[in-house]
C-alpha cells in the first residue's frame, strides 16, 4: 500500500477523518493559497509556510487541504491521510461529493499568490514560473496512490474557470481548483509539468578497474572469478585447477601475467598484478 502519510512532509494530523467515495477514479486537486491580494505595481511579500501550517491547524482548520507545500524552500505539511477526505473545496449538500469523490482526492495547496515576493527577492506572477522545489516529490507520492498523470479538463494556463460534472466524476486525474464543480474559485492559474522519473544510472558493461592493491592473496570476489573466466577465454589459462575460481591466488598471478605479455609486456610490465591498461582491454564483465 502507498504512504497515507507523504514521505518528508511534516505530520500534522487534524483529525476528523472520513472516508472518500471509492466507486470514482483517483483525483488531485491543485489550489494556491492565495492569502494575498498582489499586483505587479504593487507586490507583496510571500506569508511564511509556518503562518499557514498554524492556520489551517487552527482557524482555517475547517478549510484544510492534504498538503501544504512551499514551492521556495519545498516544504510540506500534511493534514490529512491520503485516504480520507480533506476539506479545501465547496462541497453542496445534494450533489457530487467533491471533497470525496474518487478513491482518493488528494488535495494540494500550494503556498504563492500572483505577484508574491518571495524569500530570493524576486517577484513571481505564476506558480509555475517559482522554483517548484519538493514537485518532484510530490508528484511521484500522489502518483503512487493511483491519480493519472493527466489533467482531464486541461493544464491550468489562467485564472479561467473550466467545469464539467460529468468529466469530474468519470475521470481520473489532476484538477485545478478553477475545474472542481460546485465551486467559484479560479486557482490555480497554473501548475508545474510533470516530471518523468529520472532513469537508474547504466550499469557498465565491463567491470571498472578495481585498484592494483584490490588484487591480494586470498582475495575473494566474484570480479576475480569473471577475470579468471575471461583470461581462459582469451588463451591465457595457467591455472592448475579450477577450483576456487573467485579467490586470487598463484594461478591468478600467472595467468595474468601471460595476458600482459600477449599484450606486449615485458619484465615488471608482465608481473602477473592487473593495472588498468590491461585491465581495460581484458573486458571483464560487470560483476
Amino acid at each position: 500500500m502507498p504512504d497515507l502519510w507523504m514521505p518528508g512532509a511534516i505530520r500534522a494530523d487534524v483529525g476528523d477523518h472520513a472516508p472518500c467515495d471509492t466507486q470514482y477514479p483517483a483525483k488531485a486537486i491543485a489550489h494556491i493559497t492565495w492569502d494575498r491580494n498582489a499586483t505587479a505595481a504593487k507586490p507583496q511579500t510571500l506569508v511564511p509556510f509556518t503562518n499557514l501550517e498554524a492556520y489551517f491547524t487552527g482557524g482555517g482548520v475547517g478549510m484544510a487541504p492534504h498538503i501544504l507545500w512551499d514551492p521556495f524552500s519545498g516544504q510540506f505539511a500534511q493534514f490529512y491521510p491520503a485516504d480520507s477526505r480533506s476539506k479545501s473545496v465547496v462541497d453542496l449538500a445534494g450533489g457530487t461529493r467533491t471533497n470525496r469523490a474518487g478513491r482518493v482526492v488528494i488535495q494540494i495547496e500550494a503556498l504563492f499568490f500572483p505577484y508574491c515576493k518571495a524569500p530570493d527577492g524576486k517577484v513571481y506572477a505564476q506558480l509555475d514560473d517559482t522554483p517548484c522545489k519538493g514537485w518532484q516529490q510530490l508528484q511521484d507520492w500522489v502518483t503512487s496512490w493511483g491519480v493519472p498523470q493527466a489533467w482531464p479538463m486541461g493544464h491550468p494556463t489562467d485564472f479561467s474557470p473550466h467545469r464539467n460534472e460529468h468529466v469530474w466524476e468519470t475521470e481520473g486525474g489532476w484538477y485545478g481548483h478553477s475545474q472542481v464543480p460546485e465551486n467559484t474559485h479560479v486557482d490555480p492559474g497554473s501548475w508545474p509539468a510533470f516530471i518523468a522519473p529520472a532513469k537508474p544510472p547504466q550499469k557498465p558493461v565491463y567491470e571498472p578497474f578495481p585498484g592494483t592493491s584490490f588484487f591480494t592473496t586470498g582475495r575473494k570476489s566474484p570480479i576475480i572469478a569473471a577475470m579468471h573466466a575471461r583470461l581462459v577465454a582469451v588463451g591465457c589459462n595457467h591455472y592448475a585447477s579450477p577450483a576456487n575460481a573467485n579467490v586470487w591466488g598463484p594461478g591468478d598471478e600467472r595467468s595474468y601475467a601471460a595476458w600482459q605479455r600477449k599484450l606486449g609486456y615485458t619484465s615488471t610490465g608482465a608481473d602477473g598484478i592487473p593495472g588498468p591498461a590491461s585491465w581495460s582491454k581484458l573486458h571483464v564483465p560487470n560483476v
